[in-house]
């Protein structure tokens, strides 16, 4: 027997044709003691998704505004500048 390196499974291996004729999972421990336990923690779980999600829908109605404001402030810039705007093929 030979043990996975991966997930600590017990292989046995046939030693001539070289190939895993038995595979044994170990088994799983329990992370929860109980099940009100496990329902508070997915409760818990779930209200900071939610919070994450407010999180990101607040920054995104946000970052319209901050785009805005950097648009005007480059057409400001721009409208300042002496100099005409650089074309593409001015650089060949």
């Amino acid at each position: 027997m030979v043990e996975c390196p991966c997930c600590q499974a017990k292989l046995t291996v046939d030693p001539e044709v070289r190939a895993v004729i038995a595979h044994e999972e170990p088994p799983r421990k329990r992370t929860v003691a109980d099940l009100d336990t496990a329902f508070g923690a997915l409760g818990a779980k779930a209200a900071e998704r939610e919070e994450r999600f407010r999180q990101a829908r607040a920054s995104e109605a946000d970052k319209g505004k901050l785009l805005d404001r950097k648009f005007q402030e480059s057409l400001k810039k721009a409208k300042d500048s002496p100099d005409p705007p650089r074309r593409p093929f001015d650089n060949e």
